[in-house]
């Protein structure tokens, strides 16, 4: 369901007074311009359905920017893609995880690979590991509308228990996005105390990381 922003008052009422805008809107607004300025541009998708010599359903994909090859690239750039190639699977998979029964669902379409875009891959591990994370959100939400709909014990149970393992299943790929993308960067602190005769001590400190070992004493 598409939330739409109303354009206009209904028919029949009053035009309301032009909203007078509040310092925290002017704050609020002038920071989602600071972040939007930040972004690299992410055209959409736009998909239109067609039939193939078989009769099955086939998608045509177009890019709505005023030159194509250019909104490709701005796509391809936003969703860290390397290669056409890879660019091409990483549609087909955002498509894939948007069908209907007959069709794919354009807005789903565009909004998945604007969760991608929203993670800023930095690599193509990252590229994928954005997709499945959007494919696990949709499946998440659609196990949460199943449980809401729910009206036995027996269909509450197992709606709930789809419900948690797709959760727990998104927790876990935030989890390894993140440790992915602190590769090297780990350091472990490993302090040694060794003491000799007369009551000497020597202390190391051992790091070891993406920033190699190294070791200090100190008497």
């Amino acid at each position: 369901m598409a939330v739409i922003p109303l354009k206009g008052a209904k028919a029949g009422r009053e035009i309301a007074k032009p909203h007078e805008v509040t310092p925290q809107e002017v704050k609020a607004l002038a920071s989602y311009e600071r972040k939007k300025s930040a972004r690299p541009p992410l055209p959409r998708i736009k998909i239109a359905m067609g039939k193939k010599d078989d009769g099955t359903s086939e998608a045509c994909l177009t890019v709505d920017h005023a030159d194509a090859l250019t909104g490709y690239k701005l796509l391809q750039e936003a969703t860290g893609c390397e290669s056409r190639a890879f660019f091409e699977g990483t549609l087909d998979a955002a498509g894939a995880i948007s069908r209907t029964i007959n069709a794919i669902d354009e807005s789903k379409m565009n909004y998945a690979l604007a969760f991608v875009a929203g993670l800023h891959p930095q690599d193509q591990v990252e590229t994928t590991l954005g997709v499945q994370m959007a494919a696990i959100h949709f499946a998440t939400v659609k196990a949460a509308e199943n449980f809401a709909g729910a009206r036995t014990v027996e269909v509450l149970d197992m709606q709930e228990r789809a419900l948690n393992r797709l959760a727990r299943t998104f927790a876990a790929q935030v989890e390894a996005l993140k440790r992915y993308r602190s590769k090297g960067e780990q350091r472990v602190i490993v302090e040694r105390v060794t003491v000799h005769e007369g009551g000497q001590a020597i202390v190391g400190n051992v790091a070891s990381g993406g920033a190699g070992e190294e070791a200090k004493n100190v008497r």
